[in-house]
């Protein structure tokens, strides 16, 4: 049977989320445990492994961009979303990181490992995507909750093309603005450098490159970033851009060019659900989810670790309905999760993305660090307390102003 192109594009983004979601299970690549073994036990293995796919999708992008297979130009404002647009919602990347950031922690995961521990038979995140998905859902498409969430924030983002004459939000096109070279031609000066800086502080350390799964989770999850790049802005996905041009409407909902990102496909899902299982609203994101979930779950049956999991207490439950619908409000809020923003963003070397990635991590970690706090002094611990005594931990406030003895 012969596929059309938009059906092409949409099976090979099935296939590569297949392998990466099959990976993930099998290196337990995890952002949010990336955070939680930092602050917990001082093993920053996993987030090494993080920030090795980044270091990888930065080089995939501007290898692409060099030997001209993409213009990563079209990430200014074609792109889904427009990681690099001249339009610096700084405070979008801040709420919206942050409470992602909180809700991933309750959740146990992020939109990622949610949909890899689904295919591993955790039955606690089908509950947590179902919040999820209704967050995401009301973000995307309820102009009442937009207008109550999003424009306040939106009315303090920055037009960097008014303010400093920037076109893009990229750190070339800030810096080559300020300096007066092309955005093109400083990123790669820049990009080639985060990546060594990146690389540098990657292997520097044994708890990354003394575990295998943390260089194969990592390099897989950056290369299969670079893949979804490849077939939707490449030369396939050029030629599907001007296929889209003369259509009566899109195929599919956000046709454009863009790569992996788990809050917005949950949203699609729910629009997919209530509108009645239109074809036109299925997306490149939506049949990624799947992917990843028939990747984990694959991988759980040959190896045998699939088991069912549900929660051990209400307080338990309550904890994952919160974090599933705070993910879904702060993802869309700032434009992206870990993996959106903080993988396939910063390949695009977007301000943006770099702002939500530390967002997310602030907001993990202080949320870890005050259910410890609270566990450990139990009654004496307020929320008040255990809060300056997290945000002291993270050398966010000073010590002085703690009122629990550090632990």
């Amino acid at each position: 049977m012969d596929l059309s192109l938009t059906q092409e594009i949409l099976v090979w983004g099935f296939v590569i989320a297949l392998i990466m979601g099959a990976v993930a299970n099998k290196t337990n690549f995890c952002t949010m445990g990336a955070v939680s073994d930092w602050v917990n036990i001082n093993d920053t293995g996993r987030m090494r492994s993080w920030v090795f796919a980044m270091a990888v999708a930065i080089v995939g992008v501007m290898v692409m961009g060099l030997t001209g297979v993409m213009d990563p130009a079209v990430t200014a404002s074609g792109s889904f979303p427009p990681y690099r647009t001249p339009n610096f919602s700084w405070a979008r990347n801040i709420v919206g990181g942050l409470l992602f950031g909180i809700g991933m922690t309750l959740g146990s995961g992020c939109g990622n490992k949610t949909l890899v521990r689904i295919g591993g038979g955790n039955l606690k995140s089908v509950v947590v995507l179902v919040f999820l998905a209704i967050g995401a859902y009301l973000m995307m498409f309820n102009n009442t909750v937009l207008r109550i969430v999003q424009v306040p924030l939106d009315s303090v983002a920055l037009n960097l093309n008014t303010t400093i004459g920037a076109t893009e939000q990229s750190l070339g096109g800030i810096v080559g603005s300020l300096i007066g070279t092309s955005a093109g031609a400083t990123n790669l000066v820049l990009g080639a450098l985060v990546v060594l800086a990146m690389l540098v502080w990657v292997f520097k350390s044994k708890d990354f490159h003394g575990r295998f799964n943390n260089i194969l989770g990592g390099a897989v999850i950056g290369l299969g970033v670079v893949g979804a790049w490849y077939i939707t802005a490449g030369p396939m996905g050029q030629q599907w851009q001007e296929e889209l041009m003369f259509a009566a409407q899109p195929p599919v909902q956000h046709a454009a060019p863009q790569s992996y990102t788990f809050v917005s496909p949950a949203g699609d899902l729910a629009r997919w659900i209530t509108d009645g299982f239109a074809m036109n609203l299925i997306s490149f994101g939506l049949l990624a989810a799947a992917g990843v979930i028939l990747g984990s779950l694959l991988w759980g049956l040959i190896s045998r670790t699939f088991r069912f999991e549900w929660f051990n207490s209400w307080k338990d439950a309550g904890n994952h309905v919160v974090g599933g619908f705070l993910m879904g409000i702060g993802g869309v809020l700032g434009m992206g999760c870990t993996i959106g923003q903080g993988v396939t963003g910063i390949s695009t070397l977007a301000i943006g993305s770099f702002l939500t990635f530390a967002a997310i991590v602030v907001g993990a970690a202080l949320t870890m660090k005050v259910q410890f706090y609270k566990m450990v002094y139990e009654d004496e611990a307020t929320f008040g307390k255990a809060l300056i005594a997290g945000l002291a931990d993270l050398k966010l406030v000073p010590n002085s102003l703690r009122q629990l003895e550090a632990v």
